[in-house]
């Protein structure tokens, strides 16, 4: 706890707030009775003017609505709701706007749409996020799929809407600003939030240029703890820089030797370490 207390005291002040139980937090491998804890415990080290969102996703949507209702209840702002996936083939559109749209009508607290195909092999439909950016409990999408074409298309058909577009990753997050994202939730902001926060004051400013360049230097290491080393990526950069990353949770494994240079390397060759 003392090490987690000394990066919440660190964090950028441009952060607008935390994401608990997202797919960095390993919420698939905590039982629920986890997954509460670890928000309330968050809830009680965050500043009241820092955002916390909480991932209460699950398969069903009787289960997504009563994580929520409990993840509101432990003091959560808002929910960031994964796609449902496991039968995927059943994943429709017609299906997914039913599923959150059930969620968001019982939902005491607004909802943030979560499409994460790395990770579900499911993209929520553009056409469902149209739809469903109607609805006045649901407040945004978090997009990690990576298409910035995609990212324009929908804040330009929700422009009217009470909605906004966040990126879902660092490798894209200059590229979303450009088509109208207003900010990200971005896993490499466990160890460099703080050049990112720089990106975005950069960008505000105009200064493309300088922006770009830094954009540059966050690619590699961004890929490393998403996309090639995953959380155990992350979990031993948090380390490195004085955080306190530990153990991920098994099936998933610690980096090997080879693994753990590759990726000190993706770090030392941006001039990030």
């Amino acid at each position: 706890p003392g090490r987690q207390d000394a990066w919440l005291q660190s964090v950028p002040l441009c952060l607008a707030g935390f994401v608990v139980q997202g797919s960095t937090g390993e919420a698939p491998y905590l039982t629920q009775q986890e997954r509460l804890e670890v928000m309330s415990y968050v809830r009680q080290a965050v500043p009241k003017d820092k955002l916390l969102l909480a991932g209460s996703g699950c398969e069903s949507t009787q289960g997504t609505i009563e994580m929520t209702e409990r993840m509101a209840e432990a003091g959560a702002d808002a929910a960031l709701v994964v796609t449902p996936c496991y039968f995927r083939g059943g994943m429709t559109s017609t299906a997914l706007i039913h599923h959150y749209t059930q969620v968001a009508e019982a939902s005491p607290i607004p909802v943030v749409l979560y499409s994460v195909p790395a990770n579900t092999s499911l993209e929520l439909p553009t056409e469902a996020a149209i739809v469903l950016a109607q609805h006045p409990n649901i407040v945004g999408l978090k997009d990690s799929g990576g298409d910035v074409t995609r990212l324009g298309l929908l804040v330009h058909k929700t422009q009217n809407e009470d909605f906004q577009v966040l990126a879902g990753s660092a490798g894209f997050l200059l590229a979303a600003y450009t088509v109208g994202a207003v900010g990200g939730i971005c896993a490499l902001a466990n160890v460099l939030g703080a050049p990112l926060c720089q990106m975005e004051r950069l960008w505000r400013a105009g200064r493309w240029d300088e922006a770009r360049e830094l954009q540059h230097r966050l690619i590699e290491p961004n890929m490393a703890v998403t996309r090639r080393f995953g959380i155990s990526g992350l979990k031993q950069a948090m380390e490195w820089f004085g955080y306190s990353g530990g153990p991920c949770r098994a099936p998933l494994l610690p980096l090997t030797e080879a693994q753990v240079s590759e990726l000190r390397q993706d770090f030392t060759s941006n001039g990030w370490l």
